[in-house]
């Protein structure tokens, strides 16, 4: 349960600080945009979760989950949006004991318990995921960690509030050290779902910085494009304005705000280099989730001030008026110049095929 208070601004904002009287999950502020919209134009109010994983605990990182997503349908949300594996955890500041050419046994360990908090799709989570979603009739699109036999992929999973499961999305590329841990999505998991509330479909941290990954996006119509992401950095909001302004679509980036005590505590988990730093208080991961319309003007947000849940609404209008400027798939696009084949068919290292010669029995 969370006690409430109110904090009005100048520009009209409220912002309300949600304190829990139980647990340890940190003070939560949510920023809702009240701004009058166009009552001729669709809106939809949406919510992005800037919160933190509890670390190695899936069930308890669940229910952390429904309390928030309980806290933003009651301001009315329509669609809430968590950040990248926020079920099964971004393992930051960890290099799972790897050199070129090395593995700890430690490092091993860590990749065992870390492969122990990622979830099956479909499984049991994804069944309490939906749950939620038809429980406080929302749309919800979350980042986990998918495990499919022993490899891990970082994964969007989308569901309508109905409580059905749509389908998911996997990371193309992860980056950097991320590549040691997770697998490569491929063309098939690229989806842009075409629901009540507008098409929607989600690109995953830094794979939003790929012009291709977008343009096959673009090209599938989506008009709320969700960005969970793992970077905090000021500079990320520079390509969450572009891709708003590129697609003609509103983006909704959600990032964990973590503090050093929000992940095991050493020797069990280790910041690489910088632990001897960092105290329990000290901030890894700043967050800054930011909602921005298709004309490039943030609607809510950046929060880097600690967990959040980030609201605004939508007038779905500002993608038509956005578009009469500048449509990148349609109007002012050059095929005759440019294009791009998008293989969208699974890509799998091994197949099976049985072969039925005239008169054979099997």
């Amino acid at each position: 349960m969370f006690s409430r208070e109110l904090h009005y601004s100048n520009s009209g904002r409220i912002s309300m600080a949600l304190v829990p009287t139980t647990g340890n999950d940190g003070a939560v502020f949510s920023e809702v945009d009240m701004g009058s919209s166009d009552s001729s134009s669709t809106t939809v109010r949406a919510t992005v979760i800037q919160a933190a994983t509890i670390f190695y605990d899936t069930p308890a990182t669940l229910d952390k989950a429904e309390r928030l997503l309980a806290e933003a349908t009651s301001y009315g949300s329509q669609l809430v949006v968590f950040p990248e594996a926020f079920i099964g955890g971004y393992p930051r500041g960890s290099n799972f004991g790897v050199t070129i050419g090395n593995r700890t046994l430690k490092g091993k360990e860590d990749f065992r318990k870390y492969h122990a908090s990622a979830i099956n799709v479909p499984g049991p989570e994804v069944d309490r995921l939906a749950a939620m979603a038809g429980k406080y009739k929302v749309f919800l699109v979350m980042g986990v960690i998918e495990k499919d036999g022993y490899t891990l992929y970082c994964t969007v999973l989308f569901f309508d509030n109905q409580g059905c499961y749509l389908g998911k999305h996997r990371k193309l590329m992860p980056t950097a050290l991320e590549r040691i841990i997770w697998g490569f999505g491929d063309g098939s998991t690229v989806p842009v779902f075409d629901t009540p509330i507008g098409k929607i479909g989600a690109a995953i941290c830094w794979e939003n910085k790929m012009p291709l990954l977008r343009t096959a996006m673009y090209a599938k119509g989506i008009e709320i494009y969700c960005a969970p992401t793992a970077d905090s950095r000021e500079v990320w909001q520079a390509s969450m304005t572009h891709i708003a302004l590129e697609g003609g679509c509103f983006v909704l980036s959600a990032n964990q705000f973590c503090r050093r005590k929000d992940y095991p505590p050493p020797p069990e988990y280790v910041f690489t280099g910088t632990d001897e730093d960092l105290t329990p208080e000290s901030v890894v991961c700043a967050g800054g989730s930011v909602i921005i319309s298709p004309s490039g003007t943030v609607l809510a947000g950046p929060n880097y001030d600690g967990e959040a849940l980030i609201t605004a609404d939508l007038d779905l209008g500002e993608i038509v008026r956005a578009k009469f400027d500048f449509d990148v798939v349609g109007h002012y696009a050059r095929p005759e110049v440019f294009g791009l084949v998008v293989k969208d068919h699974p890509a799998t290292p091994v197949s099976f095929t049985s072969e039925k010669t005239e008169g054979s029995q099997k």
